[in-house]
């Protein structure tokens, strides 16, 4: 049976406020630009985790692509779990995550792309096993960050190995100054972010 989840979050203080402001408002309050690309969300994003704000981010993605027919959540390890894990939950359906490396346990049949992070200034490639995602699913990727959009066209790449079909991309933070949003949506996907970077600097954000 499908839990409600309008239900479920009813007492919930953190449901009765706007999700996207009180995001905006931690990311200004919490957040640190370490220069004028890098912004440290690890106090309530991607280190240290503030379950009541990812629970309400879930269920705020699943309010943005509610419309949409989801067989499965994919994003990347690790940062990306969190969020889509309760997207997840909302539309009752698995979160399939991408490794980074390839486990021990998982010598074939899987999908492989590379991807190549400008903040660490690293290349890696995200797998997935063949057994996940499978031939005509509708696949929905949530990630943390979204900049050059990198990280999303991997994904990207590897639903479409599949057979599947990209339905959406849901962004807890877009950097609105990089190009990342309209290289996705110039290749027809649908691109929601509940935070856009407008501007930053060493100590100074611009969040909107």
């Amino acid at each position: 049976m499908r839990i409600n989840f309008f239900v479920y979050l009813k007492n919930s203080k953190i449901k009765k406020r706007n999700v996207m402001e009180l995001l905006k408002k931690r990311i200004l309050s919490d957040g640190r630009a370490v220069d004028e690309k890098i912004l440290k969300v690890d106090s309530f994003i991607n280190h240290q985790i503030d379950p009541k704000l990812m629970e309400a981010m879930g269920f705020e993605f699943f309010k943005l692509f509610s419309d949409l027919k989801i067989d499965k959540v994919l994003t990347i390890e690790s940062s990306g779990i969190a969020p889509a894990l309760f997207t997840a939950l909302n539309f009752n359906v698995p979160l399939v995550f991408a490794k980074k490396e390839l486990p021990g346990t998982l010598r074939e049949n899987f999908y492989s792309e590379e991807v190549h992070s400008f903040t660490k200034n690293k290349t890696y490639n995200c797998i997935v096993s063949e057994n996940f995602i499978n031939k005509d699913e509708n696949i929905l990727i949530i990630d943390d960050f979204l900049a050059k959009g990198n990280a999303s066209m991997a994904l990207i790449k590897i639903v479409e190995k599949a057979g599947a079909k990209v339905s959406g991309i849901g962004i807890v933070i877009e950097k609105g100054f990089q190009e990342g949003k309209a290289i996705l949506i110039e290749k027809g996907y649908r691109v929601k972010s509940l935070a856009v970077i407008e501007k930053m600097s060493k100590g100074k954000i611009e969040v909107s």
